[in-house]
């Protein structure tokens, strides 16, 4: 029987680290701050980008994109994990598992399309300034925006549909902090091989293809960026592409780690530790990272504060 038809009236247990019960104050203050920064941080850039005109750039629509994203990517998995930190009962409905299962999966893989597009964005800026506003008018970026979060949720639907269909024979307990498809795997009781050879193939497709695109990408855009003659021109080129550079190592170092590495039972608590980190710590260190590194940005949010300020006397 399926995990479709088994587990219908069914809640799952989430482990977490349950076996270190002194790890869950630590980890519950973690991850508490951690969601209020990123509520913050990433509610400020789309506030910022879309309310100053000097930001109505197609970088600025991507990363506004990206923050978007980060934001519903956290709140699919954070609140239940403090929840569950809380309580005796580490549970979670069916349905939820489900819901979580696919809203994670889909904002990942629309995170691995979009960071894809971004690179694009500063190739072409850097590479052929002078055909940028023909190559990334606004009706391209809205269908590159909209081929990403398509792309993500299709995605979403086939890998969701393949690990539910898998049979549990009564298994409840997932070894992990949340519904993600490796463990969701391990809880079923027949050869899993066909499926994790599909599931490897769409990671390849998510993972690998985009990272190395970004790379050859960078290749040109640092070839370009050496030929600028002006050294305050090289700097603001390398700061720039530097801040996503940063997030696209951090993002992608961690995922394919997670997803493209043989499975290891020796690995399990690293594999919970790699999940928190790209699915906690990089959205938050995300609106860090593009703003500390970007003097747009930080002046429109200084502009922004002044007209708050302005309104309130």
């Amino acid at each position: 029987m399926s995990l479709t038809n088994e587990s219908a009236s069914q809640e799952f247990i989430l482990l977490g680290f349950s076996d270190r019960p002194w790890l869950e104050l630590p980890l519950f203050v973690v991850f508490l701050v951690s969601y209020i920064l990123t509520i913050f941080g990433n509610v400020m850039i789309i506030l910022v980008s879309r309310l100053d005109s000097k930001l109505h750039t197609p970088m600025y629509f991507f990363l506004t994109n990206l923050s978007l994203l980060d934001l519903c990517y956290t709140t699919s998995t954070v609140p239940q994990m403090l929840v569950n930190i809380c309580s005796t009962r580490k549970v979670i409905s069916y349905g939820g598992c489900v819901a979580q299962l696919f809203i994670f999966l889909a904002l990942g893989c629309t995170e691995c399309l979009l960071l894809g597009v971004m690179s694009f964005d500063r190739f072409v800026a850097i590479c052929q300034p002078l055909h940028y506003s023909v190559i990334m008018h606004q009706k391209r970026c809205l269908q590159l925006a909209a081929a990403c979060w398509g792309s993500g949720f299709s995605n979403s639907v086939l890998q969701s549909t393949w690990t539910l269909q898998m049979p549990l024979c009564g298994h409840k307990e997932v070894d992990h902090f949340l519904c993600e498809v490796p463990a969701l795997l391990k809880l079923s009781c027949v050869d899993t091989t066909i499926i994790e050879a599909e599931l490897f193939f769409m990671s390849v497709v998510f993972l690998l293809i985009p990272v190395t695109l970004i790379l050859i990408s960078y290749a040109f855009i640092v070839q370009a960026v050496l030929r600028i003659r002006s050294a305050e021109g090289r700097r603001k080129a390398f700061g720039t592409c530097g801040s996503h550079l940063i997030v696209v190592v951090l993002f992608y170092g961690t995922a394919i780690y997670m997803y493209l590495q043989p499975p290891s039972p020796a690995s399990k608590d690293r594999g919970k530790m790699v999940s928190l980190f790209y699915g906690i710590i990089t959205p938050m260190l995300n609106p860090l990272i593009y703003t500390l590194r970007n003097k747009e940005v930080k002046g429109a949010f200084r502009r922004l504060m002044t007209r708050v300020c302005l309104i309130k006397k």
